[in-house]
């Protein structure tokens, strides 16, 4: 442990903790301990599966030893939960069992913590209606399903403690942002010339997208909004320390990395248009060796990218007639009239352009 275990100090000497976990099988991620001031915070909790839990407390373990720093599950004050995504939020109930801290979320995730088996209710059945909509087939669509279910019913609803807005966004000196898109309450937390930015900006990869069709909040559009809004203190960022893959240390230039994977996706998923296609054409065009459930993140990653083409006018149903009789329907979207602009557009960034 003590090899993967990394320090680091703000520019007004707040200490940050990372350290790798397993989070579920073929997917990993870091911990993040934040020694503040009087605060002492776990940046979210691990997925609680696997040995998810023991490496989280082997971490704070290393740096009691390493660092003699009050890291015990006794000195711990708060966990954040940065969004409400189980890789993120599911050792929850492992930590509840060993501290007495706050927890908190954004308003838009609370349920998803405190009502945790009614959302998973709602958020199945909206995405088995979007995948007969998708043009999956019936076999392929309880494969998807049996894959999304699968470890989802490990975890029971816990206590939250506080949400961000009800604390003005803001605790002690961590200033908080929310940032929807890849989950509706996502936000990231500013602590002096650092950031932690859960899963809104990583490195290496474009963060996952699903279509708002499966949960309010999400979508390409909030999403490509939400990088803007970092816009205005990236320049006061040295470092972005994410949930998965190594640090940030160009800010800005890894937005417009981000933002140029979409841009050239849209165009492509446009392209992709001469004869109708369904989104399950697209998951299959776009990436065709996804397998396991990196095939159901296809298709909510496809679906996200034709959902903002349709919301804009690129796209329309051919098939839309077919949705007044009975039964699962799979959509078939047609290309209208009009070109991509050289940029995905964004509510903020036109709204700039109108002030100029």
């Amino acid at each position: 442990m003590s090899d993967g275990l990394e320090r680091y100090l703000t520019s007004d000497g707040a200490r940050i903790y990372r350290w790798p976990i397993d989070l579920f099988p073929g997917l990993h991620g870091y911990a993040h301990l934040l020694l503040v001031d009087d605060i002492k915070a776990l940046i979210d909790a691990g997925s609680g599966f696997g040995d998810s839990n023991a490496m989280l407390e082997a971490g704070l373990n290393e740096i009691k030893r390493q660092y003699n720093e009050p890291a015990g599950w006794g000195d711990l004050t708060h966990v954040l939960i940065t969004h409400g995504h189980i890789d993120h939020f599911g050792g929850l109930p492992f930590v509840l069992e060993r501290s007495r801290v706050s927890v908190g979320v954004h308003e838009l995730d609370l349920r998803v913590l405190t009502n945790y088996e009614e959302r998973l209710t709602l958020v199945a059945r909206r995405l088995h209606e979007f995948l007969d909509e998708s043009g999956a087939s019936a076999e392929e669509r309880d494969r998807l399903m049996a894959l999304y279910l699968l470890n989802k019913n490990l975890f029971s609803s816990v206590p939250v403690d506080f949400t961000y807005e009800s604390i003005g966004m803001r605790l002690g000196r961590l200033q908080l942002t929310h940032v929807p898109g890849h989950c509706p309450g996502h936000v990231v937390i500013r602590v002096d010339d650092i950031l932690l930015s859960g899963d809104h900006v990583l490195g290496r990869i474009s963060p996952h997208q699903s279509p708002e069709r499966l949960s309010l909040y999400t979508g390409l559009g909030h999403y490509l909004d939400s990088l803007d809004l970092l816009r205005p203190i990236a320049s006061g960022i040295r470092l972005t320390l994410g949930g998965h893959y190594g640090p940030i240390e160009d800010l800005i230039a890894r937005i417009e990395a981000i933002e140029d994977v979409h841009r050239q996706r849209l165009s492509a998923v446009v392209d992709m248009f001469q004869t109708p296609r369904t989104v399950a054409d697209i998951a299959h065009s776009l990436f065709p060796s996804a397998s396991g459930y990196h095939e159901l993140l296809a298709f909510q990653e496809a679906g996200a990218h034709i959902e903002y083409l349709a919301q804009r006018g690129y796209l329309g149903l051919e098939n839309y007639r077919d949705l007044e009789r009975d039964g699962p329907v799979a959509l078939r979207y047609v290309r209208r009239t009009g070109t991509l602009p050289a940029s995905p557009p964004t509510i903020r960034r036109s709204e700039a352009a109108a002030a100029s």
